[in-house]
């Protein structure tokens, strides 16, 4: 078992050095030795993100016709993170090593220690269960085992945004710790401006922030992530059948992305908020362990009834129908843009063997998430007729799919690069292509080869991009 744990994190190392070495991820500031817990999306990188974003979009708001979408600022009333409770009750167990003054978060000195501690538990069981095991707990900076007691640690960012004041830390404004809080605050504006009723959901793509104690796992947690949110309101009876119905549609995402039902896995919250009905994670068997991926949970009316409450505005609804008035209960689904994307990257790496001694990295990405989709050669890049009718090629298909054109070494040392990106298809002009009018496509999962002709390559990789 200690052998497949350290197998596992070795391919997760290869994952992260590929990553910066073909440009999907960067530590931020990285001439200045980066800055912790932070990333940046390379030119690669920024390709997967977005079709990532793009086919999450389009499952919300075009697969369902009662889904509209809205982008809320960043910045919001300080007043808004008071109703959601997160400026009294968003926080994580802290403690702080006596001899080296590090901080640290008990659950992740637990998890370190071999010892179980959900993340979903409160702060006073994980801090009663680290008591109970600080025997077993070292700090992973020194080695000490003397630790402060537990308490809790505001995660929310905090920003003197619009207060010029010296002491402007007693009235902060916050950059948001979620982005679900745009959509609570907006819901009486989509609802008065559009035509949607009850059942309805608004979905919004967005960045967010929170003060981590232990970011690790690469981008798996960090301080600045994108989150993928939708909230869907429904009738106040109507929380099971709707939860489950979404439940259901979440897991079939993944699966119809190409993920393995064997590293899919439910995980249901025990532990739940006084408001919530039920939560249940979709997790992902990370190199580092089966881990959230997205959230799916019925949270009631608590947060349409918080902000009517802290801002004195009405947020009932009036059912056309029945002229019933009620606070709409709310369905969310939550993932992080960042966790799908290093999920689809562990998903998709492979290191195959060729033939005796010759091996390949390789990225099977689906083809709609896949960031170049055609990568086209000319045989030889001192011949101007090839490389001549190579852009022509380029240029003819690059408007239809995001195209590469490389010229640059040998074709089997270009083969190697496109592999390790994740282009579904190669395309090499070679002489035969000026004597016929045909090229050579190479299928990245087969490493098959076939020839097509000019004529009909718009056609081919319509059938293969369906």
């Amino acid at each position: 078992m200690e052998k497949n744990k350290k197998e596992k994190m070795k391919a997760f190392n290869d994952i992260i050095s590929l990553c910066k070495r073909r440009g999907f991820v960067f530590p931020s500031s990285d001439i200045y030795d980066g800055f912790t817990a932070i990333y940046d999306y390379g030119p690669y990188g920024v390709l997967l993100e977005n079709n990532i974003k793009e086919t999450w979009w389009k499952e919300m708001t075009r697969a369902n016709d009662n889904i509209v979408g809205l982008d809320s600022a960043i910045f919001m009333n300080p007043k808004v993170w008071e109703a959601s409770g997160h400026v009294s009750g968003f926080s994580d167990p802290l403690t702080e090593c006596r001899k080296c003054n590090s901080r640290l978060r008990q659950d992740t000195l637990l998890e370190d220690a071999g010892v179980f501690a959900d993340e979903k538990m409160s702060e006073d069981e994980i801090n009663y269960i680290f008591e109970k095991n600080i025997d077993k707990i070292k700090c992973p900076v020194c080695g000490a085992q003397d630790f402060t007691p537990g308490k809790k640690f505001n995660l929310l960012v905090q920003s003197n945004l619009g207060n010029f004041s010296s002491n402007w830390q007693k009235n902060p404004s916050y950059l948001r710790g979620e982005t679900c809080q745009g959509i609570y605050v907006n819901y009486k504006n989509v609802l008065d401006s559009s035509r949607v009723k009850i059942p309805f959901g608004i979905a919004q793509i967005g960045k967010a922030f929170r003060n981590e104690i232990t970011a690790r796992q690469f981008i798996f947690r960090t301080r600045e992530f994108e989150q993928m949110e939708m909230q869907y309101f429904i009738k106040p009876n109507d929380d099971e059948k709707v939860f489950n119905e979404w439940k259901e549609k979440r897991y079939n995402f993944y699966l119809n992305l190409g993920f393995s039902e064997k590293n899919l896995r439910w995980h249901k919250h025990e532990n739940l908020v006084f408001y919530a009905k039920a939560a249940y994670d979709i997790e992902y068997n990370f190199p580092f362990g089966f881990k959230e991926m997205e959230g799916i949970h019925a949270r009631g009316d608590y947060d349409l009834t918080q902000h009517s409450k802290f801002s004195g505005k009405k947020l009932d609804y009036l059912d056309p129908k029945t002229n019933e008035r009620f606070i709409p209960h709310v369905i969310e689904t939550s993932c992080g843009v960042g966790r799908i994307f290093l999920a689809t990257l562990t998903e998709a790496y492979k290191e195959e063997e060729i033939k005796e001694g010759e091996k390949r990295i390789v990225l099977k990405f689906p083809k709609k998430l896949a960031p170049i989709k055609i990568a086209i050669f000319p045989l030889l890049k001192n011949k101007e007729e090839l490389v001549s009718k190579a852009k022509e090629i380029y240029n003819s298909l690059k408007m239809d799919w995001k195209c590469e054109f490389d010229d640059n070494g040998n074709i089997g040392k270009r083969y190697r690069r496109q592999d390790e990106i994740g282009t579904p298809y190669c395309l090499t002009i070679d002489f035969d292509t000026l004597e016929k009018d045909e090229v050579t496509i190479r299928d990245r999962d087969t490493m098959e080869q076939e020839k097509v002709s000019v004529s009909d390559l718009k056609k081919y990789f319509s059938e293969k991009f369906l």
